[in-house]
């Protein structure tokens, strides 16, 4: 098993796709059903693509067009190797087509950079799901109890229904047997010429064989009614059962739930049991047919056979109804989720038949439009569907060989009635309350039975602009928590409350779907508490849709939904990995922080997000002990996604400093809560490059640290403390605190760069140029009166000159340094006692510190 997982792991990216299981082979087969990368490329230039940067591609132009040069090379060479195989005509054309197609990306080839990278992520968030659920399986001794026994349960009726249908082709084959005799029989008394002895022992014998006859006749359609009972006993397990509730499970997918969505067990399901039906129907035919050839008096036949009929007709009607779903729900490639559509943006959505048959292949169009039910409502919006709107339902496009419509590339567009605009709405709804729905029809022809087939998606939520999509997220949120009747488009004229276990693991979902980790009890008790008040149990509380997405939060100007998302968008864009390794304690009350903070050792800190920034922010505290034991929790201000957008936070914790006694820079954060090492948690997420890597540390060997100076100690200032956090609000800023609070103010838009404290003489003494030094914000000081072992620097050497090195004849010094000072890297081996000492110099607030030479105190 070792071995296997090391061979798995030193397989390409490419290579791992393909070894997955069928949920998510057709999750990454469903990916490259766009035009916008060729799978075929994908599969013969694998190792090439995965071996390059794309992402960095994407931002450096001249790296771009580089790739972009080497990538049509590529496609020629495996175009010449195709030229010398046989068999390979069609892939041949293909990849000059390809290339064709390539061209237009000729002058920005950054925007093809972009697009293989975003398929990039896109396979490794299918690896990440699919090994996850592995995990998931290992974990779980038993999976769900009552689920394996309903599909065991199904397993085992339609094996039953499979055997009893062949046990009656046998009893038909026996029946039409059986009345040739008598047939033959019957006819030969006809024509003989005997005694009338002779004759009445003839009539007795054909009237025992008609006897019998008559008896099997009546038998075999028992079984059939039979049959039939049974039949109707496992659709209703079908239709009523598991197919309510794989909906109910896509539902909840649509809005993170890690359910399993797929299809294959019903699709088999399904097949089985139709082909069972149209087995009684061929039944029946045959019956039509010995009737055809002789009858008699009172034959059953005559009389059982209608109704029979008409309910195998019932049955499969009903089956092949029910096997016409929507299978991917719409969605766009880029968009916040399923469900949420733009106008005049493309999306795409996939439809199934259950009922798998070669011989309907590419037979059944499918075609798609708005529905018209949400459009009659006053005030709604109409549209009209614009894209392919007709295909045929083909087994190419599913990897398991399934009936399958897949529309990519549909696009809604308002539909201007009188003088335009949204007009006055019945049920005073907003625009992303308006739930409408994409509607499928076909027309089913097969073996005599026709039925016209129609579905529709979930309600989907149309917004005219990208700032609209938070507000639309939160209503198909909302919708797909409680609603299962997909067809209540007015469900936002009365929408129901949502308990607190249902609004929780919805929200524990949205973790899980940005951040590979759902919230765990501690994390939902506090946002219980903050919503509640502290309660002994929150089982019964209820929240609104109001009070979720309308009504602003205590002392805020926003509301609840808003503030999550943007805690939501942090964690899915800078803190992914801390947050599903478990680095990140996220939500808990100041007051609980503290008491936490208290019983551990000096240096402990934790992670939390901030409770008054409206698009996220996430800080750190830490504990520090005074000489005589007391110990007091400092806290910096929340870093927002503009801080972490410059800086990783890993990088903020490794990097970050504070003044103490003669002014010795140490870093106060040690122990990760509650007693990890913070290199052992935080180090392979360091992104300290080598000189090789970065190209200014050829030149300079820096790094960029947080320092901030305090003449004296003192911790945060002890008040009331309170478990609710609507009363522990994120602490004000330096000018509105005490003089017993200790807060490292950051810069409002960077945790580091801003030139408002920065003279002109510092200026001058780091560049003798005229490029534009930024240097960080003040900090408040602080220092702490003890300074522990692992609070201690070690000083290396660096030169005094700093630029004797950069200096080259073939290099621009002004654009080089320019480029430096705007790295984030800088700062890291400059003296500073060359500096100019003054008293209007900005130490007393803090800056980014000098770590140059070993042993000589950092004065200003």
């Amino acid at each position: 098993m070792k071995c296997f997982f090391i061979l798995f792991c030193r397989m390409t990216q490419w290579e791992r796709l393909q070894q997955l299981d069928t949920v998510y082979s057709q999750r990454a087969f469903d990916l490259y059903n766009r035009d916008e990368f060729p799978m075929e490329v994908r599969h013969y230039l694998a190792h090439w693509i995965e071996g390059q940067d794309w992402e960095r591609a994407s931002r450096d132009s001249s790296r771009a067009a580089f790739l972009f040069q080497v990538l049509l090379e590529n496609l020629d060479n495996q175009f010449s190797r195709f030229a010398q195989e046989k068999d390979s005509f069609l892939l041949q054309r293909n990849f000059r087509r390809y290339k064709q197609n390539f061209q237009k990306y000729q002058e920005e080839p950054y925007t093809l950079a972009t697009i293989i990278n975003w398929f990039l992520v896109k396979e490794r968030e299918i690896l990440n799901d699919a090994e996850l659920a592995q995990q998931v399986q290992a974990l779980q001794v038993q999976p769900a109890a009552m689920e394996l026994e309903s599909q065991r349960q199904v397993e085992k009726s339609l094996k039953d229904l499979k055997t009893k249908v062949e046990v009656m082709e046998h009893s038909i084959r026996c029946l039409e047997e059986q009345q040739d005799e008598f047939d033959f029989k019957y006819q030969t008394h006809l024509m003989d010429s005997c005694t009338e002895e002779e004759k009445k022992m003839q009539v007795e014998g054909l009237q025992k064989m008609l006897n019998a006859l008559d008896k099997c006749r009546r038998n075999f359609l028992s079984d059939i009614s039979a049959m039939l009972d049974a039949a109707d006993v496992l659709r209703s397990a079908l239709i009523d059962e598991e197919l309510v509730d794989w909906k109910w499970r896509q539902q909840k997918s649509c809005i993170g739930a890690p359910d399993d969505t797929s299809l294959e067990h019903l699709e088999k399901w399904f097949t089985q049991i139709i082909e069972c039906m149209f087995q009684l129907q061929k039944f029946l035919q045959k019956l039509d047919e010995l009737v055809g050839k002789m009858t008699y008096d009172n034959d059953p036949i005559l009389v059982r056979k209608p109704p029979l009929k008409s309910r195998v007709d019932t049955l499969l009607t009903h089956l092949i109804k029910s096997s016409f779903v929507v299978e991917t729900q719409p969605s766009m490639p880029q968009g916040r989720g399923p469900l949420v559509l733009r106008t005049n943006v493309q999306f795409s959505v996939k439809v199934r038949l259950l009922y798998k048959v070669s011989e309907l292949n590419h037979v059944m169009k499918v075609t798609v439009s708005v529905n018209n039910a949400a459009s009659q409502l006053k005030g709604f919006r109409k549209f009209n569907v614009l894209g392919t709107l007709s295909k045929a339902l083909n087994m190419a496009e599913s990897m398991n060989g399934g009936m399958v419509a897949d529309f990519r590339h549909l696009t809604l567009k308002d539909q201007k009635v009188g003088g335009g605009g949204k007009g006055i709405n019945d049920l005073s709804l907003s625009v992303t309350e308006e739930l409408h729905r994409i509607t499928f029809q076909t027309q089913f022809d097969y073996q005599g039975l026709s039925v016209p087939l129609e579905t529709s998606s979930l309600p989907v939520v149309v917004v005219s602009n990208s700032s609209q999509q938070q507000s639309a997220w939160a209503s198909v949120l909302w919708f797909n928590m409680l609603c299962s009747d997909s067809k209540n488009v007015k469900f936002f004229e009365t929408s129901p409350a949502a308990t607190w276990p249902q609004f929780g693991e919805m929200l524990s979902w949205q973790f899980l779907s940005c951040g590979k980790r759902g919230l765990d009890n501690d994390q939902l008790e506090t946002l219980a508490i903050k919503l509640f008040g502290k309660q002994q149990s929150y089982d019964s509380c209820k929240i609104s849709w109001t009070k979720f997405s309308k009504e602003n939060l205590p002392d805020t100007n926003f509301t609840l939904w808003v503030w999550l998302d943007g805690i939501l968008t942090l964690v899915k864009l800078y803190l992914s990995d801390l947050w599903s390794d478990g680095s990140i304690m996220g939500f808990v009350s100041k007051g609980k922080e503290r008491l936490l903070l208290k019983k551990k050792q000096n240096g402990t800190f934790l992670l939390r997000f901030s409770e008054s920034i409206k698009d996220g922010g996430i800080t750190f505290s830490w504990v520090q002990y005074a000489n005589d034991g007391t110990p007091s929790v400092q806290t910096v201000k929340p870093f927002t996604s503009t801080d972490l957008k410059q800086i990783a936070l890993p990088d903020i914790l490794c990097d970050f400093w504070i003044m103490v006694a003669e002014n010795i820079p140490v870093n106060p954060l040690c122990y990760l809560y509650p007693n990890t090492p913070k290199d052992q948690a935080f180090g392979k997420y360091y992104s300290e490059k080598t000189g090789e890597e970065n190209p200014y540390l050829k030149y300079l060997k820096t790094k960029l640290v947080f320092v901030s100076k305090k003449n004296g100690s003192s911790g945060v200032r002890e008040g009331p403390e309170s478990d609710l956090s609507t009363q522990d609000r994120d602490p004000p800023s330096f000018s509105d605190a005490g003089d017993d609070d200790f807060l490292l103010q950051m810069v409002e838009k960077s945790p580091m760069l801003s030139s408002s404290t920065t003279d002109d003489d510092m200026r001058n003494s780091i560049l003798d140029s005229d490029s534009e030094c930024t240097v960080p914000d003040a900090f408040s000081p602080t220092a702490p009166h003890t300074s522990p072992s692992c609070l201690q620097h070690n000083f290396s050497e660096s030169p005094l000159d700093i630029f004797a090195d950069a200096h080259s004849p073939d290099i621009d010094v002004n654009v080089t340094l320019h480029e430096f000072i705007n790295s984030p890297n800088i700062l890291n081996g400059i003296n500073l006692r060359m500096l100019p000492k003054s008293d209007d110099f900005p130490f007393d607030s803090g800056l980014i510190q000098d770590l140059g030479y070993p042993n000589i105190p950092l004065t200003p």
